[in-house]
C-alpha cells in the first residue's frame, strides 16, 4: 500500500504543501509544464531552492498580477525576512482571508510608514466554479479543487455569518487560493497514494493583521475547517495553518495521527519565508506499507438497562457516525446483573461524532477509551463471470497471505432467484 504521510508541526499553507509534494514526483520538470499550462489569467507560479534551519527544500510562490496577498502577524516577537516586497501568508505562514466586505483591500507597508492601497475585485464562489471548470486538467482535479474551495467558503460563511452564495473573496486571495488548490489536487493526481495520513496540525497562537483587520489565531475560517481535527496551538507565536492548508487538509486526509509503520522512499520538503527558532517547514513522507496497518480508537460502554431494539437502531447509528466496526458482548455488571459490552472502532478524526451517537442512541453514562494499532490485509474487489452471471469477490493479500471469497449478497440474491440454498452455489463455484 502506498501511504503519503504529511507533517505538519509547523501548521500547513497552500504553497508549502504544493511545495513539498512536488518535491515527490520522479520527473518535476514534466509536472512543472502542467502548471504553467494552467488557464489562470495574471497568476504566475516560481518556485527555488530555499532553506529553514539549515534543512533544504522547495519554496513556491504565487503572485496574481505581480503580487501576492499580505496580511502580517501582529506580534513584535516575530521577525521577518526585510525585503522590498512584502508577502500575504498563505506564502511564507501568512494567512488568506477572503473579504466579503471590502472591495479595498490595505495593504500594510511598514517602509518609512507608507499605506498603499489596491483595489481589487471580488468572486463568488460560482464564478470560482467557472474558472476550475475551464482548466485543462482531468475531472478528477476539477471536482477535487472545487469540494476544497467549497470547504473554505462555508468555513467563512460560518465566520462572517453569510450565506455561502452571498461570501466574496477579493481577487488576489481569491485567484492565489485557486492556484494552491488546483495544483495541490494535481500532484496528489499524480503521486495517487492509497492512503493520506496527516500529523496533528499545529496552528500557532497570538493575532494576525489581515485585511478584517486583527484576528486571532488561528483565525475564525481556519477554527471552523479544523473543527473535528486534531489540532494544538504550539509554541510559536504567529499563525502557522491557513484556510486554504486547512481546506486541503481536511479534503485529502484519510486519518490524523502519528506516522505509520513506513518504508520511506521520498521526502518533500516545503520551505516558507518567514524566520522561526525551528524550520518553518511542512514536510511530505511517501513511503509503502507490507499490509495495512493503522491506529484506530477503541470506545467501550457497558448498560444493563438498554432494550433489544434500542441496541439494534444505536448501532446502526453509530456506523453512520462512522464507526468502523461494532459489536456486543455478554457481560455480568454490578449486583450481579447480565448486561451487554459495546465496543466500537473508529478513526480518530471520527471520534467525536462516533461519542455523541453512542450518548444519544444508548442508555450509558460513561464510554472508556483505547488507541489500538490495527493489522488489516490488503482488500479489493474483483467482478467475475460464473455460471450464474456476474459475481463480486473479495480478495485479500498480505504477511504471505492470499484468499478470496464470493460476496455474500450476490450469493444471497443468486440462492433466492434460482430457489437453491447457499452451500449448493458456494460447493459448485469452488
Amino acid at each position: 500500500m502506498k501511504i503519503l504521510y504529511i507533517e505538519c508541526n509547523m501548521g500547513a499553507a497552500g504553497d508549502m504543501l504544493m511545495a513539498a509534494l512536488s518535491e515527490l514526483l520522479p520527473e518535476p520538470d514534466i509536472f512543472s509544464d502542467k502548471v504553467n499550462s494552467l488557464n489562470l489569467p495574471g497568476v504566475a507560479i516560481n518556485h527555488h531552492s530555499a532553506q529553514s534551519c539549515g534543512i533544504s527544500g522547495t519554496h513556491i510562490s504565487v503572485t496574481v498580477n505581480g503580487e501576492e496577498e499580505e496580511s502580517c502577524d501582529d506580534n513584535k516577537t516575530i521577525h521577518h525576512h526585510h525585503k522590498t516586497e512584502h508577502h500575504h501568508h498563505e506564502h511564507d505562514h501568512k494567512t488568506i482571508h477572503h473579504s466579503e466586505l471590502n472591495s479595498e483591500i490595505a495593504h500594510h507597508h511598514e517602509h518609512e510608514n507608507e499605506h498603499v492601497h489596491h483595489h481589487h475585485e471580488h468572486r463568488s464562489l460560482a464564478d470560482i466554479k467557472r474558472i476550475i471548470d475551464t482548466q485543462p486538467v482531468p475531472e478528477k482535479v476539477r471536482r477535487d479543487a472545487f469540494e476544497v474551495y467549497s470547504i473554505i467558503a462555508q468555513a467563512e460563511s460560518q465566520a462572517h455569518g453569510k450565506p455561502v452564495d452571498e461570501v466574496h473573496f477579493h481577487e488576489v486571495g481569491a485567484m492565489d487560493a485557486v492556484a494552491d488548490v488546483l495544483v495541490v489536487c494535481l500532484l496528489m493526481n499524480e503521486i495517487k497514494p492509497d492512503k493520506v495520513v496527516v500529523s496533528p496540525v499545529c496552528t500557532g497562537f497570538g493575532q494576525v493583521r489581515c485585511a478584517h483587520g486583527i484576528m486571532p489565531v488561528p483565525a475564525p475560517a481556519t477554527a471552523a475547517i479544523l473543527r473535528g481535527i486534531p489540532a494544538y496551538s504550539g509554541s510559536i507565536r504567529g499563525e502557522l495553518c491557513t484556510p486554504t492548508g486547512a481546506a486541503l487538509l481536511k479534503y485529502f486526509a484519510d486519518e490524523f495521527g502519528e506516522m505509520p509503520l513506513m518504508r520511506t522512499s521520498s521526502i518533500g520538503v516545503g520551505i516558507g519565508t518567514k524566520e522561526f527558532l525551528a524550520a518553518n517547514c511542512v514536510r511530505a513522507f511517501l513511503g509503502e506499507t507490507s499490509g495495512n496497518f493503522d491506529l484506530v480508537t477503541e470506545l467501550r460502554c457497558e448498560m444493563d438497562d438498554i432494550t433489544g431494539e434500542q441496541l439494534a437502531f444505536a448501532q446502526e447509528m453509530i456506523f453512520a457516525a462512522g464507526a468502523l466496526d461494532v459489536y456486543t458482548t455478554a457481560v455480568n455488571m454490578k449486583k450481579n446483573r447480565p448486561g451487554i459490552l459495546l465496543t466500537c472502532l473508529c478513526h480518530e478524526s471520527d471520534r467525536e461524532a462516533v461519542l455523541r451517537a453512542i450518548f444519544r442512541h444508548t442508555t450509558t453514562i460513561g464510554v472508556r477509551e483505547t488507541l489500538c494499532r490495527r493489522y488489516v490485509l490488503e482488500r479489493r474487489e474483483v467482478l467475475r463471470d460464473t455460471p450464474y452471471g456476474q459475481v463480486r469477490f473479495k480478495e485479500v493479500s498480505g504477511y504471505g497471505v492470499h484468499r478470496q471469497k464470493p460476496e455474500s449478497d450476490d450469493i444471497c440474491r443468486i440462492a433466492r432467484e434460482n430457489d437453491m440454498c447457499i452451500n449448493d452455489i458456494t460447493n459448485k463455484e469452488d
